[in-house]
């Protein structure tokens, strides 16, 4: 479902330009924190041997024990998620002329 938010003002060009300025700069950090959490859920994995998406499957199973290390992992599994949500919600928005 499509949702629209509303910017009244009374200098258009300049919020725009500015919105679109905001909106890529983020869009930049969501994806630079998306490599940073890929490259740590990648370690886990390494450290683990099995995928992020098998440690889920096992620990909600419960084949595995929960540990410190992964509730580590499942909190990156899920920063992940939200980080790839905001970034998508980034992607799909446009400016409405």
């Amino acid at each position: 479902m499509t949702q629209q938010i509303v910017i009244k003002t009374s200098d258009r060009d300049s919020l725009k330009g500015l919105v679109e300025s905001a909106l890529d700069r983020e869009k930049k950090l969501l994806q630079a924190s998306i490599e940073k959490t890929r490259a740590r859920l990648a370690e886990f994995e390494a450290r683990f041997g099995m995928s992020s998406m098998d440690f889920e499957k096992r620990l909600t199973a419960g084949e595995i024990k929960e540990t410190p290390s992964g509730t580590e992992w499942r909190m990156e599994i899920g920063m992940l998620q939200l980080l790839e949500r905001k970034c998508t919600s980034i992607e799909e928005s446009s400016i409405v002329d």
